[in-house]
């Protein structure tokens, strides 16, 4: 099922089995977390009044009154996922006496794994979705925006997303077939580096 996972861009109109998208949050627990801090959260828009503030409150209404294709085929889809991630949680846990880090210093962590596992768990939302036979995107909110999604949504200030995943049955486009299509994916040789990065 892997090599068939791919972004999704163009969205039937008709809605998404609610167990599917239950399956889907519920396999996104099981992404790995550091230190099972599991320091994510997911704001689930799956009514299409909610779907709609979405599109209202993260996109230009010139473009909202236009859509180009993009913009036409994601707004189609009836399920919008915010993932969300917590460096509280993080820090919280690694604070804890099996951890041992009582000072909760941020500057322990080489990279932000509160982000990196938001994105592990939003990666198995978009495998389930090839599991079930649908489409689904995962892209970024445009960084203007993000103030406004929060208060739209009432997002807890300790979260903070990292993306957004839309959800539906794909509709095959050939005029778009994506971006595999357009750029060649890198062969093993061009990015595993064995024993030695040079």
């Amino acid at each position: 099922m892997v090599d068939r996972r791919r972004m999704i861009r163009n969205y039937a109109d008709r809605g998404v089995d609610p167990e599917i998208v239950e399956r889907a949050l519920r396999n996104a627990t099981h992404a790995p977390s550091a230190g099972f801090s599991q320091g994510w959260g997911f704001l689930l828009l799956d009514t299409p009044e909610d779907v709609r503030r979405w599109w209202s409150v993260t996109t230009d209404p010139e473009a909202l009154a236009d859509p180009d294709d993009w913009l036409t085929g994601m707004m189609r889809a009836p399920v919008v996922i915010v993932p969300c991630s917590s460096k509280a949680a993080y820090l919280s846990r690694y604070a804890e006496d099996d951890k041992g880090w009582a000072d909760r210093a941020e500057s322990r962590w080489p990279v932000p794994f509160w982000h990196m596992d938001a994105a592990m768990a939003s990666l198995l939302i978009l495998q389930t979705a090839v599991d079930e036979g649908l489409g689904a995107c995962f892209f970024g909110i445009p960084v203007e925006r993000v103030s406004a999604v929060r208060s739209e949504f009432a997002i807890a200030d300790e979260f903070d997303p990292v993306g957004v995943i839309t959800l539906g049955h794909r509709v095959t486009d050939a005029g778009n077939p994506g971006s595999p299509a357009r750029r060649a994916r890198k062969s093993l040789d061009d990015i595993v580096h064995r024993g030695t990065w040079t």
